[in-house]
Formats: C-alpha cells, sequence, structure tokens
C-alpha cells in the first residue's frame, strides 16, 4: 500500500525533511533510487541527456562499489548523487546504531550529505539523529514504477495527475522498474518540456559540510 503522492499534512508533520522546493520558476525535480545498475542507469542519463535534463540519484553503496564508472559517470553529466544506505535498509526493521552505521558507510562512498531512506522509512529516533548530519529527501510524487500490479501508463498518470511547480519526483533505476521507467520517463520528459518546465537536481541541498559525514 503507497501513495502516489504525499498529504500536505503528513509534509507540515514532518518538517526535517525536504518534500518539495519552493521553486520560483517553472521547475520539477526529477529522482532516482536503488543504482546504479549497467541494465537501465545508463539508459536513464542518455534520456536524460536528450532533454538537457538534471537530476538526482540516490544510490545504493553497494551499487556505487560494483559500478564505479556508471556512478562517475552520472556526476560528470551534471547530475546529483545522494546516499539510499549501503543495502537497502529499512529504517524501521533495523536497530538505530546498525542503521545509522549503514547509512554513513554509503554517504562516505557516495560522497555527499543528500540522504534519502529506502521505502521512506525511518524511526522518529534515527529522524533525530540523521537530521544533523545529512539532508533528508522525501518527494511528493511517487510514480509507483516499483508496483507489477499497474500499468506503465498508470505509472506516467501518478506522475502527471500529481505533479506540481517544485515537485520532488521518484523513480527508480532497478530491474523491477525498467519497462516502467523506459516507458514514463521520456513521455514526462516530453510533457512537461512542451509546458515550459526545466528538470533540475538537488544539488542545492548539498550544503553540510563533508566533514560532517564522519
Amino acid at each position: 500500500m503507497y501513495l502516489s503522492y504525499t498529504p500536505r499534512f503528513l509534509q507540515q508533520l514532518l518538517p526535517n525533511m525536504v518534500w518539495r522546493t519552493d521553486a520560483a520558476n517553472k521547475e520539477l525535480f526529477l529522482t532516482f533510487d536503488d543504482g546504479p545498475i549497467p541494465e537501465i542507469t545508463e539508459w536513464i542519463l542518455e534520456t536524460l541527456k536528450a532533454y538537457k535534463a538534471k537530476a538526482t540519484f540516490f544510490c545504493v553503496g553497494q551499487n556505487i562499489e560494483r559500478h564505479q564508472t556508471i556512478f562517475e559517470q552520472i556526476k560528470a553529466e551534471g547530475h546529483a548523487v545522494g546516499s539510499h544506505t549501503y543495502n537497502h535498509l529499512s529504517g524501521w526493521a533495523t536497530e538505530n546504531v546498525d542503521y545509522i552505521l549503514n547509512v554513513r558507510k554509503a554517504a562516505k562512498l557516495a560522497g555527499t550529505n543528500l540522504f534519502r531512506p529506502p521505502y521512506g522509512r525511518l524511526k522518529p529516533s534515527q529522524t533525530r539523529f540523521l537530521k544533523h548530519h545529512y539532508r533528508i529527501i522525501m518527494w511528493d510524487v511517487l510514480s509507483g514504477d516499483f508496483d507489477p500490479s499497474i500499468s506503465a501508463e498508470q505509472c506516467f498518470q501518478n506522475v502527471i495527475r500529481n505533479t506540481i511547480n517544485g515537485s520532488i519526483i521518484v523513480f527508480h533505476d532497478s530491474l523491477k522498474s525498467q519497462e516502467k521507467v523506459m516507458y514514463t520517463l521520456p513521455k514526462v520528459l516530453e510533457h512537461y518540456t512542451n509546458l515550459g518546465y526545466s528538470f533540475n537536481s538537488l544539488d542545492q541541498f548539498n550544503r553540510i559540510p563533508a566533514t560532517q559525514l564522519a
């Protein structure tokens, strides 16, 4: 069970997390979780390049180690990177010390203070610690590309029905999402480019000194 949008009251209830931006211009923020992997991340990079779009990739530490060349390509092409734990841990199912050490390990590999918790799941106690060391980036639009019960067209509709100016939109560069991403991403880019929107990274939030990643 999930919502394809984040209700406003929930965003207000958890103000220490970034849910969307107050963009002055027509601006959207695409994000990709779980990579990098060669099967889909490189295709995503080529597709973004075709539309002169920038994005933010929340990378799993193990995948950074396995696919270092692709990780470096993401940065070289002007996209932002964030960490997504070392091996995709749920905060709800992990002891605090183990979770925080896992987050730190991934953040050091990624070299960034941008962090998105897998599944969006953090205990309040974890949030209280992490907010002092990382910018916790959530979302207000969830494409549902990971959901085998919906069609690729439904995934596209999830995005265009819920996106507003400044939205942070979640896709995944993972094998289970590959088919839906390859259908949906070009349509989203085309749709909003025609409406005069630009697609930018969340690098503006990556401002905490790197020394705090230790």
